[in-house]
């Protein structure tokens, strides 16, 4: 099944509150029924708004469910605790947090899963939940820079390509700790990944 961009409609401005309701309707009947079973009728019901109303805004249930899910992603900020050592803990530590949380492992799950059939789900997926968070990485590597924490690099697109690079790093690496092996991106292991990944980019600014 191929997912629609939804088309802009004319109308009566989106109500913020509504959509608030619809997305957070939306991950709880992921944890209640699943993909399969998940309808966007359920959804209007459980928001409490028509289902008209969701046509309105999304085209599927595909787009809807990413949104739900990028959503959760957004609560995501960088702390600044001093160091880009520090810095890196906290925010694994709250990304932990998030997948451990069933509406986030279940609407991720579902996604990633429908996106191997729907190229163009998978693109909204990049958009959506990849594209809005790679800003962590862009931000944190900003930072430790002005503190001499790291080197600047002065071509831009090899700066791009370094930052797409730590994002699926770190993304990959917490992803398959609590999704896949099951196990808890606990306070020691958040320690033990950030100390290797600290070393892979000295080393790739000493090779650089």
């Amino acid at each position: 099944m191929q997912s629609r961009t939804p088309a802009s409609r004319p109308g009566r401005p989106r109500s913020a509150e509504a959509d608030a309701a619809i997305l957070a309707a939306t991950r709880e009947a992921l944890v209640e029924l699943g993909w399969s079973k998940l309808t966007l009728g359920d959804v209007a019901t459980r928001a409490g708004v028509a289902k008209t109303t969701l046509y309105r805004r999304w085209a599927g249930k595909n787009e809807l469910v990413v949104d739900a899910v990028a959503e959760l992603f957004d609560e995501l900020e960088l702390p600044d605790r001093g160091s880009l050592a520090a810095d890196i803990e906290g925010v694994v530590l709250q990304f932990a947090a998030i997948l451990a949380r069933p509406e986030a492992k279940s609407g991720l799950m579902a996604v990633v899963t429908e996106s191997t059939r729907d190229e163009a789900l998978r693109e909204r997926i990049r958009g959506s939940i990849v594209g809005r968070q790679r800003r962590l990485v862009l931000e944190g590597r900003a930072r430790a820079q002005c503190r001499g924490e790291l080197p600047s690099e002065p071509d831009p697109a090899e700066s791009a390509r370094a930052a797409d690079l730590i994002f699926d790093m770190v993304a990959g690496a917490v992803v398959h700790r609590t999704l896949v092996s099951g196990k808890p991106a606990d306070e020691d292991w958040v320690h033990g990944f950030t100390r290797v990944l600290l070393l892979g980019l000295a080393g790739a600014s000493r090779l650089g």
